[in-house]
């Protein structure tokens, strides 16, 4: 009886799924919301700083992957994803040169800096995000809509002033770029559930628990529209569905799933409610980025046959 055994590690079943298929189709879901965030913030030219963004994502990538003489990876779409995001997450009128920076940011220091795809401990976009939230925090904070300026919603309700919470759910209101219109965004992430890139689990956990948190200590009770107008603003929908489900800075446990959207929502609730800032959803989803390893760690499941009782 000779028969030959092909010996390898694990995994020994492996998905068609690639990473770059993966990531085009968050580029996909991400689609909606650009381009009413382009269309919606026309005056300011929101488009010039997506592609500029975008752009030199993908060149910081390709440019230090050729000077450190590594395989090339701009083809599986993931810096194109952390560029696209990251300008989402931006003011219409913030500098195209502070975008850049930005950008460079989040592909050398946070990502290729400690392994590339993978390796990062939280999540690009966002980490460059709070990067110039701390640089230049004016030029973060100065909103425009219609050639107007001033505050958003949440900013509003947070100084005691009533909001339009329907031009919060169409996204006809001032903000960052891909935050406004949440009807754009769900677009994106039902694409995203129904092809099974993502699933309900974190998103699901995260805004329940944000929403039973503001209902308990958010003065108002169980107020439809407030309760409305935070889910629509400050990017907790593009966090939630976007940025929380990051296949690298999320658990892989379910139970760690579950445990991981309750910090984002307790995280989100505490610096709304009770933080200088009306928004909070970027520092809640970074910090929980770092709580992972302890979160797998917690709910990783024992091997067959070890830890039982005797």
């Amino acid at each position: 009886m000779n028969e030959n055994y092909n010996i390898s590690s694990s995994p020994h079943i492996r998905d068609k799924v690639t990473s770059s298929n993966i990531m085009l189709m968050v580029l996909i879901a991400l689609l909606p919301a650009t381009i009413f965030g382009v269309y919606n913030f026309r005056h300011e030219n929101a488009w010039l700083l997506v592609v500029v963004t975008t752009a030199v994502a993908v060149l910081a990538e390709y440019i230090y992957e050729k000077l450190m003489h590594k395989p090339i990876t701009i083809g599986d779409f993931s810096a194109a994803v952390t560029g696209l995001l990251l300008a989402l997450n931006l003011p219409p009128t913030l500098p195209l040169w502070m975008g850049a920076l930005g950008s460079v940011f989040a592909i050398i220091i946070v990502k290729q800096l400690f392994g590339g795809l993978g390796q990062n401990f939280m999540n690009p976009a966002l980490a460059a995000r709070c990067f110039l939230l701390i640089s230049f925090a004016g030029r973060m904070t100065y909103f425009v809509y219609d050639g107007v300026t001033g505050p958003t919603p949440l900013a509003d309700m947070k100084a005691g002033e009533a909001v339009n919470t329907m031009n919060m759910l169409v996204g006809n209101t001032r903000g960052t770029i891909g935050e406004t219109s949440v009807l754009a965004i769900m677009v994106g992430a039902m694409f995203l559930l129904l092809m099974g890139v993502i699933d309900l689990r974190i998103p699901g956990t995260y805004i329940v628990t944000f929403v039973i948190f503001i209902i308990i200590f958010g003065g108002y009770g169980f107020d439809a529209q407030y309760i409305t107008a935070h889910l629509c603003g400050g990017g907790l929908m593009l966090g939630a569905w976007f940025m929380a489900t990051d296949y690298v800075t999320s658990p892989i446990t379910p139970r760690g799933q579950i445990l991981y959207g309750v910090c984002m929502g307790l995280l989100t609730g505490l610096f709304r409610l009770f933080g200088g800032s009306a928004e909070g959803v970027s520092y809640a989803i970074i910090i929980s980025n770092l709580l992972v390893p302890l979160i797998e760690k917690i709910t990783l499941p024992k091997p067959f046959g070890k830890g039982g009782e005797k």
